[in-house]
């Protein structure tokens, strides 16, 4: 068959901008060209050869640009699509939510030749078939109209006409939360609830408030998180039951805020009090598969005091009694329990599981833990309580004995290996090496590039990671030390008559004595970054005190002996723990990252732990 583009394919589309369901869709191969990334999903023009139409591959088919199987120039079959207006800019754009690869790239664009002599136009209006004019032409459908019913009318329809259940199907559009986009009017959508929050409240300059949030999936796994505040709150949140289905429309969609994004999703939706949400009986068929996104145990050390939340999968090793917690908030005693989970990477992690999750969930746990049941949990924040730590919130889900191919493999593992294999702690000696800089380590070790190419890192408050790093470069001209009070360290400044005055513990001294305060750009293997570094660690790092190194500044001589002192401390390898966190400077956020402490590299250690993670690559790549 050749590898060749539908016939008036963009037509097609423009004439059946919504169809109601795959198999309403014909034949339609489109050839793409001038893939570009925007933001954080792919655009290219969608051509037949004749015309053109701009469209958008949703975020969950980036992998498919990424791996190379959507290449500039090849061809593309849509599976399903929706043609959406974007009102800003006057243009229709095509949504492919589904679609499968023709061909790779081809050696040139498709272009079919439209001759003007012999073409007319052909309209179709609606009191007759097909009305020519003198001659041979294009005929164009008129573009049919579509009306997105409400999850109200859906209802009605489905209860008002006892006819199967495949049929109702084909008689409303629902559209899949993949296409849903900020730009789009009517819509409906048929969700589960997969994950209810409880009702919060909150206070602010505006006034006091309540607000509550629900995660919805749909049929192909999509999620999307929704939100509801003060009366769309009251009045939804008893509606709202987990695991149940529902139609909603009237919602709105906004770019989902990354701080407090708990689903996989570039938009978060609102629903207001005018928002219309049905449950859908008789849904039983409708089960969405949960999404998770496993991160192993001994990874789990770049997440701490972040902002992103994690899932895990593991074996449970152990479960202690529900335990009593005073809430600092209202004062509140609140169930909490915690379990021991170890998974293939041979560490444990405790996990903290509050309310609901350590009564029922924990109790069931409890009683089976001599059988070794495996939990899937979602949605788990990451602490550094006891070096690493989890703790479940209002939205994590905790799945026993999962029936999950990442379960059956981690089963198959324990029950043939891991029983018998020694498990260490992920957070163990990491509270005692903290003053001495080897803490974490290995454990949550990045790249430089991890760092500098997540801006908004830090934004809430400081997180922390290792890295191995050089020090490419010390400038010698900048201001590296500063005078310090010998008693309190602090900034001191010239005394009227003589000697030095510390604001801090309000004294003159005669002497003080100097500290580092510096900046050094170090890299690794994936990029640079500029780092502050203070006393202690800028000691360890250059050899000697501030005070030595101002002394050989001062000395004169046709050998510099100041420059090649910070010649010598350059390109030898560091273990750093850094902290990275937000400053304001002029007006805009910059990145700062800060070490926080200083370890030499001990090769023995740094093997094991490449040796590792070679093997991890490995198996991932063999799995």
């Amino acid at each position: 068959m050749d590898k060749t583009v539908s016939p008036d394919a963009i037509s097609t589309i423009l004439s059946n901008p919504s169809p109601d369901s795959s198999s309403d869709i014909p034949e339609i191969v489109v050839q793409v060209l001038d893939l570009k990334l925007t933001g954080n999903r792919y655009m290219f023009n969608a051509s037949d050869g004749k015309k053109r139409l701009k469209a958008i591959l949703p975020s969950n088919l980036s992998s498919e640009v990424i791996s190379g199987n959507i290449q500039n120039k090849g061809l593309i079959r849509l599976l399903d699509y929706a043609l959406n207006e974007i009102p800003t800019k006057s243009e229709k754009y095509l949504i492919v939510t589904k679609c499968e690869v023709v061909s790779p790239a081809l050696e040139m664009e498709i272009k079919i030749e439209v001759k003007s002599d012999e073409s007319g136009i052909i309209l179709k209006p609606k009191q007759e078939d097909e009305v020519k004019k003198d001659g041979p032409g294009i005929v164009l459908k008129p573009k049919q109209e579509m009306v997105a019913k409400s999850a109200a009318q859906i209802l009605r329809d489905q209860n008002g006409n006892m006819a199967p259940a495949a049929r109702l199907a084909m008689t409303r559009r629902v559209h899949p939360l993949v296409s849903l986009n900020p730009y789009q009017g009517n819509w409906t959508i048929k969700v589960r609830v997969t994950s209810k929050g409880n009702m919060r409240t909150y206070k602010n300059a505006r006034g006091e408030g309540c607000v509550f949030n629900v995660e919805l999936t749909d049929e192909d796994g999509t999620q999307i998180q929704a939100t509801m505040f003060n009366e769309a709150a009251r009045k939804f949140y008893d509606r709202f039951q987990l695991g149940k289905v529902y139609y909603i429309s009237r919602g709105t969609l906004r770019v989902a805020n990354k701080q407090f994004k708990t689903v996989q999703n570039d938009y978060e939706m609102n629903l207001n009090e005018n928002s219309e949400v049905e449950e859908a009986v008789n849904e039983t068929a409708f089960i969405p598969q949960t999404k998770f996104n496993f991160v192993p145990i001994d990874e789990l050390g770049r997440y701490v005091n972040g902002t992103e939340l994690v899932d895990i999968i593991g074996v449970v090793q152990n479960v202690s009694p529900t335990m009593s917690i005073r809430r600092k908030s209202n004062n509140e005693m609140v169930p909490k329990r915690d379990i021991t989970v170890a998974d293939e990477t041979k560490r444990t992690v405790t996990v903290s599981l509050w309310n609901e999750l350590a009564t029922n969930v924990g109790q069931e746990l409890l009683d089976n833990a001599d059988k070794s049941p495996i939990v899937a949990i979602k949605s788990l924040k990451v602490g550094d309580f006891q070096g690493i730590s989890l703790s479940t919130l209002g939205r994590s889900t905790v799945l026993v004995n999962p029936d999950l191919p990442e379960a059956k493999k981690l089963k198959s593992w324990y029950e043939s290996e891991g029983k018998g294999t020694s498990m260490a702690s992920i957070g163990s000696g990491l509270g005692s090496l903290a003053k001495s800089g080897a803490r974490s380590m290995y454990s949550d070790r990045v790249s430089l590039t991890h760092i500098t190419s997540n801006p908004s890192l830090g934004d809430e408050k400081p997180v922390f990671f290792s890295i191995k790093a050089y020090i490419s470069l010390i400038k010698p001209d900048q201001a590296m030390w500063y005078r310090a009070c010998k008693t309190c360290n602090k900034k001191v400044t010239d005394a009227l008559g003589s000697g030095y005055w510390c604001e801090g513990c309000q004294k003159n001294d005669e002497e003080c004595s100097l500290r580092y305060i510096m900046v050094a750009r170090v890299c690794d293997g994936s990029g640079e970054a500029w780092i502050s570094i203070f006393n202690e660690e800028a000691e360890r790092i250059i050899g000697c005190s501030a005070d030595a190194l101002n002394e050989l500044k001062s000395q004169l001589g046709d050998d510099n002996s100041y420059q090649m002192k910070l010649k010598e401390v350059t390109w030898v390898p560091h273990l750093l723990r850094v902290s990275v966190a937000q400053q304001e400077y002029n007006n805009e956020k910059r990145q700062r990252v800060t070490v926080r402490a200083v370890a030499p590299v001990d090769f023995a250690a740094e093997s094991k732990f490449l040796l590792e993670e070679i093997s991890k690559k490995v198996s991932h790549q063999n799995a």
